[in-house]
Formats: C-alpha cells, sequence, structure tokens
C-alpha cells in the first residue's frame, strides 16, 4: 500500500477564458499509507474535483500528485493503482454481481483461477456469496454498493478512492454502510480518501479530516481536533450537529467583559474565564465572536453570574435531549441543548449560562480562531 502526496495541486476550468473557474487552488495535502482520509465540505467546495484528479478523470492544471514516490499527473486512470467507487454504484445490469466484480480484471487479462479467487474472497469479506449469481435489478441498495466495493476489492489497489458512495442510501443503510466500510478498511489496511458533505459520516470514519471551501484546505486534524479546536470560523460552523453558536461583541479591557454587539442595559454581559481573557487580552482592539456549541450552555436563573437572558422561538424535544432554539435581547440566535425531554412555549423567557471552559473567540476580520493556550 502507499500513501498519497498533492503539491500545490489545482484545477481550473476554461482557463485563460473570461469564464475561468478556478476549483481547486494550489492545495497541499499528505495523506499517509493506511490512512482512512475524509475530504469534507459543501457543494461545490472542490473536493469531488480533487477526488476526480487523483483518479485521472479530471487533468490536473497545476501541481504534482505522488502515490507512494511516483508522479501520476500524466498517468492513465489504469495505471494509477487506484480503484474508484461512485456514488450511482456504476453496475452493469446485464451481468451478475460475479460478473461484475471480475470485469476489470478480465479487461487486464487476469487468470481465470485468480479471479475466481479474488471475487470469492471479497464476496466472502462483504458478505455477498451467496449472490454472485443474481444480477443488480435483484438487489436492494446496500448490496449494490457492496458490490461496487467489491469490485474495488478484487483490483488490490494501492489507494480506495469513495466519491459520496453512499448519498443514494436511506438513513438506516447509511448508518449500517459507514460501519461496513470502517470494518473493511481495518481489515484490508489500506489507504482510503472518502470524499463526503456529510459531517456524520466524517466525523465517525475518518482517522482524519481534510475540511474544504471554495477550492481551499481549511483545516486537515483528527476528528476530536476538529471539533474542539477549530481553526476558523467556517470550520467551527460547518463541523457539529446544530453547528456552533456565535456571538459578536467586544472585549471591555479594564472589565475583562465581553459585550455583546448592539447590547443595551438589558442585555447583559459576559465576564471572561482566565482562558479566554489571555486570548483577549493579547488581541486588544479587535472586535471578536464568541463562539460556543449547543451542549455548552446550561440553563439557569436570571441572576446567577454570567446569565444569558433569551427567548424561546422553537422547541425540539428529541428524547434523549431537546434542542431550543432562543433569540438573546441583542438580537443573536442560539441553539441550546438540554437534556432530557423538555416542553417549551414559544415565547416563554430562558436563561442560559455558557461553558467558557469550553468557547472559543475569533477574529473578526480573518475569521481564524485565536489562541493563547488550548
Amino acid at each position: 500500500m502507499s500513501g498519497l502526496t498533492l503539491r500545490k495541486l489545482s484545477k481550473i476550468y476554461s482557463p485563460g477564458s473570461k469564464d475561468a473557474f478556478h476549483a481547486v487552488k494550489e492545495i497541499d495535502l499528505v495523506v499517509k499509507d493506511k490512512e482512512f482520509m475524509v475530504l469534507v465540505g459543501p457543494s461545490g467546495c472542490g473536493k469531488s474535483t480533487t477526488l476526480r484528479m487523483i483518479a485521472g478523470l479530471e487533468e490536473i492544471t497545476g501541481g504534482d500528485l505522488l502515490i507512494g514516490e511516483r508522479r501520476m499527473n500524466e498517468q492513465l486512470p489504469k495505471d494509477r493503482g487506484i480503484a474508484m467507487v461512485f456514488q450511482n454504484y456504476a453496475l452493469y445490469p446485464h451481468m451478475t454481481v460475479s460478473e461484475n466484480m471480475a470485469f476489470g480484471l478480465k479487461l487486464r487479462k487476469t487468470a481465470k483461477a485468480e479471479i475466481r479467487a479474488r471475487v470469492n474472497e471479497a464476496a466472502d469479506i462483504l458478505g455477498l456469496s451467496e449472490l454472485l449469481n443474481r444480477k443488480p435489478k435483484a438487489l436492494s441498495g446496500g448490496q449494490r454498493q457492496r458490490v461496487a466495493l467489491g469490485r474495488a476489492i478484487v483490483r488490490k489497489p494501492e489507494v480506495f478512492l469513495f466519491d459520496e458512495p453512499l448519498s443514494n442510501l436511506d438513513a438506516k443503510m447509511r448508518v449500517q454502510m459507514r460501519t461496513e466500510i470502517s470494518k473493511l478498511h481495518a481489515r484490508l489496511d489500506a489507504t482510503m480518501i472518502y470524499v463526503t458533505h456529510d459531517q456524520t459520516e466524517a466525523m465517525t470514519m475518518g482517522d482524519r479530516i481534510c475540511v474544504m471551501k471554495d477550492g481551499e484546505i481549511m483545516q486537515v486534524d483528527k476528528p476530536v481536533n476538529i471539533y474542539q479546536r477549530p481553526a476558523n470560523l467556517f470550520t467551527a460552523s460547518f463541523i457539529g450537529l446544530p453547528q456552533m453558536n456565535f456571538i459578536r461583541g467586544r472585549f471591555s479591557q479594564s472589565e475583562g467583559i465581553f459585550h455583546f454587539s448592539g447590547e443595551t442595559e438589558q442585555t447583559g454581559h459576559i465576564t471572561l474565564t482566565d482562558r479566554l481573557l489571555a486570548t483577549a487580552q493579547a488581541n486588544s482592539g479587535k472586535e471578536f465572536i464568541l463562539g460556543v456549541r449547543p451542549e455548552h450552555f446550561i440553563a439557569c436563573a436570571d441572576d446567577e453570574e454570567g446569565a444569558i437572558r433569551t427567548q424561546i422561538e422553537l422547541g425540539e424535544p428529541l428524547g434523549a435531549e431537546s434542542f431550543i432554539h432562543v433569540r438573546t435581547i441583542a438580537g443573536d440566535k442560539l441553539i441550546v441543548r438540554l437534556p432530557g425531554i423538555i416542553q417549551s412555549v414559544v415565547g416563554q423567557n430562558l436563561c442560559v449560562k455558557p461553558i467558557l471552559e469550553e468557547a472559543h473567540l475569533f477574529d473578526v476580520e480573518d475569521e481564524n480562531r485565536l489562541c493563547v493556550s488550548s
């Protein structure tokens, strides 16, 4: 197996014309040998274009693609040592499961005995042994996706590529297939690059996550680090359901207090903890955005230190927890996650308090997370 390196990789559609579009902007990324790397971001961020350049399905405009130590920019897809699993399965309807899985090996003129052994091995791994003589129309969506996986496995590639492979499955089947692909990675001990817009897939499957926006990489790190220490406002807002809450305001150097923008006498303020205080003092004079995840609020009395007075706009009881949508007097919209079933009433007052040990400060101008201590 091999790792993969992208050096200043870029893709421009219609270069030199007035309609030129820079889809991928000189990105650098190293995927380690046997690593499960997830590319995640909103539609149009460049993640699928990046994957297709790796696969050889899109021409590389600039930069270098290395698989192991070999530069692959001009190599044909069949010579890159990769296998790709697509969103739409791409199975031949007139072929059986066994024939679909064996097709690529037949094109390579692999010996029949070797093809049969590889197909049977992959079928055993994926639980397809009883389905080898069926055609795709007789399979469920999950079974078809396993066949697509099997077709990739039999090639024994250096790198597996997945382009939103679970998008066409229902919610229950997506959960099952997430687990199966993760187990497959552990069993094959292979290098895998997985593209998705679903942050749940990214958080639960990836060894590391590469967050992309507008053709650029915003952050690359382990899932827990991206969640707990987002590098910028975009990553903080994109990773996490519901997304992180943001309150814009200014820091009073003399008082050690964070004042909400548009504050009145009724809105209150937040006294920063030592960690955030050190960060704010080191960036004195700037306007800040305070970021707090929904689970890092607690309900409190209105006279408690640090209480924020809000009004409920919507309640979403989910059983084990409830999401409460509120608006502060200053006009900031927040989502608070509270344990258990909360029977909230629209228009009802609710006082909440942020757990500032888990909060973040972001620079308004460059939107980067400010950090003096973690």
